[in-house]
């Protein structure tokens, strides 16, 4: 069985690590550069970097805080917010990232998802949808709706379809955040994250939710993901990285050491 993942977010706005709870009410808690050596430290397999409101404010992203980054740790990390063009991509991966995440840019042009995987390889493409949950309809036969910009636009899109699409455009890894657990750490969205995971081929992260080891017990196993984001649970000090390790592997989820 393939190992399982603990990923550590760090979600950033004007150079600062924040946190918010459902994209809202963020609080500004320290230097990306020191957070991101931490969890190398504390035995993360990987990171990903978001700069939350960069696809909002229309603006580039902070290559300025990949390089940085890239200095500082030895693990595989994503970047992801105002990535709009191949070129965009190129930037990213050439300061030192392994992985681009493509969000509401992909939902705008859904061939940048090919045009990545074609010049980098699917490997290096992740899409990362928000979920928000609402009503079923015939266009959203799920219940749950892709928003973009930070949550703060309603696409009409189904997840579970925009999902398979971007598999078959090319995506490599989707990392799946529920917006209604999100920071609420009482656990991940299962249900989408299972329904997910059953309609692709390509691994899912659980993202959205983690308060404790065991909701990412839940996460890999009953959510079927690949792997599972943290970031409240390990910011404020509750746990370390190698404590939520320690817990799953006891369980017997098979994890990286």
């Amino acid at each position: 069985m393939l190992t399982k993942r603990v990923i550590v977010c760090l979600d950033v706005r004007a150079g600062q690590v924040t946190k918010g709870v459902k994209f809202q009410g963020n609080i500004d808690l320290g230097d990306p550069v020191d957070f991101a050596a931490r969890y190398d430290a504390q035995g993360a397999d990987e990171l990903v970097f978001y700069d939350i409101t960069a696809s909002a404010e229309k603006r580039g992203l902070f290559v300025d805080v990949v390089r940085r980054v890239a200095e500082r740790i030895f693990i595989p990390f994503a970047v992801g917010g105002g990535i709009r063009s191949v070129e965009n991509m190129r930037e990213v991966l050439l300061a030192g990232a392994e992985k681009v995440s493509l969000n509401s840019p992909a939902v705008r042009d859904p061939a940048l998802i090919s045009a990545g995987a074609r010049a980098f390889g699917s490997q290096c493409v992740v899409l990362g949808i928000d979920a928000r949950r609402v009503d079923p309809t015939a266009t959203i036969p799920s219940g749950y709706e892709v928003v973009i910009d930070g949550g703060r636009t309603p696409t009409g899109m189904d997840v579970v379809a925009w999902a398979r699409q971007a598999e078959a455009l090319g995506a490599g890894e989707i990392c799946l955040n529920a917006i209604d657990t999100d920071g609420v750490r009482q656990g991940y969205e299962l249900n989408i994250t299972c329904r997910v995971a059953e309609a692709v081929r390509i691994p899912v992260i659980a993202s959205g939710g983690g308060g404790r080891p065991e909701h990412l017990i839940d996460a890999v196993t009953k959510g079927k993901a690949e792997a599972a984001l943290v970031a409240s649970m390990v910011h404020y000090g509750d746990y370390t990285v190698a404590d939520i390790k320690t817990a799953m592997a006891q369980s017997g989820v098979p994890i990286r050491h």
